[in-house]
């Protein structure tokens, strides 16, 4: 079924774009929400009285891009995660880790426009990221993941630890029972004679 939308539609198209839709999809989604109307010649009459304001609406949309990739290309993110000695981080980085951190130095990006190379980072190193913006205009954000070894020891020394922590325990409930033993020994022993 041929359609024009109304409004963008995310992974269909932009308004004012004429686009083959399968009928059901047409029917039960994109028809009751009025994001696009049938293909008719009156439709299209329509929206070419709107042309205008559609060119305007896109080319806004162009400078704000071009205006994102300008601020995003500046950037060098600098991650501080806990690694190994090695270099392997006990986590990763991922498209959500960098719009977080993105989003820290006051720049919105939806995570699913940001692609990490490999799907996620794994190891300490610098890296190039990959951020679709409007159209075929991409950014490329260069981060730097530095790893720090401290919360890795902390991490494999704790469960040595709780391991420490109950047998100390249990040496001094021993060492608090023993003279109570004495004690009682002793008494039995003085009930004898």
């Amino acid at each position: 079924m041929k359609v024009i939308l109304n409004q963008d539609v995310p992974n269909l198209g932009e308004l004012g774009d004429v686009k083959d839709v399968a009928a059901g999809y047409a029917r039960n989604f994109l028809l009751p929400r009025g994001l696009v109307y049938p293909y008719s010649p009156a439709t299209v009459a329509m929206f070419e009285k709107r042309r205008a304001e559609i060119e305007a609406h896109k080319a806004a949309k162009r400078a704000s891009s071009s205006d994102l990739k300008t601020k995003l290309e500046a950037e060098e993110l600098t991650l501080d995660m806990p690694a190994g000695q090695n270099g392997k981080l006990f986590g990763a980085v991922s498209n959500s880790t960098v719009a977080d951190e993105l989003l820290k130095k006051g720049i919105q990006v939806d995570r699913k426009k940001i692609e990490v190379p490999g799907r996620v980072i794994k190891s300490v190193g610098n890296y190039k990221v990959v951020v679709h913006l409007y159209e075929k205009d991409e950014a490329i954000v260069r981060i730097v993941v530095k790893g720090h070894a401290e919360k890795g020891k902390q991490a494999a020394e704790q469960p040595k630890r709780h391991r420490e922590e109950p047998a100390k325990a249990v040496e001094a409930e021993v060492a608090e029972a023993e003279p109570q033993v004495d004690a009682q020994a002793e008494t039995a022993e003085g009930d004898q004679e």
